[in-house]
């Protein structure tokens, strides 16, 4: 496992953005794929976006494209989530993960962060 540490989230109005930040300390982060889950209150924890190790290549659930973008930075050992458009229903903790299997990443990642909460007013 990886050590992960999310920041970013907080209270925001629908229609504002935020941008979610995770960093990967003590490994080599360009080796891990990341990828981002959200879980909202009486939920199931659910698949948000993925990066590959060299950013390359992205994959995104199908209710957030066009309003979510997952990029990293492996100089700063950071992955991110861009959100724009935000909807009330898009409140949830949100969790980053790490794994170096890209399948696996999106199913069932080794590594998770503790989360941050992201609240939409309407």
């Amino acid at each position: 496992q990886v050590p992960l540490v999310e920041s970013g989230g907080g209270l925001v109005q629908a229609g504002g953005s935020l941008r979610l930040s995770c960093v990967v300390s003590g490994r080599t982060f360009s080796s891990y794929s990341m990828g981002w889950f959200r879980q909202a209150p009486g939920k199931e924890r659910e698949f948000v976006a993925a990066i590959s190790w060299s950013g390359g290549n992205t994959y995104g659930a199908d209710s957030m494209k066009g309003r979510f973008t997952i990029s990293r930075d492996n100089a700063k050992s950071t992955v991110y989530l861009q959100m724009n458009s935000l909807k009330p229903e898009d409140t949830a903790v949100y969790y980053c993960a790490a794994d170096y299997d890209w399948d696996k990443l999106r199913s069932s990642p080794n590594s998770w962060g503790q989360g941050t909460q992201v609240t939409v007013s309407s």
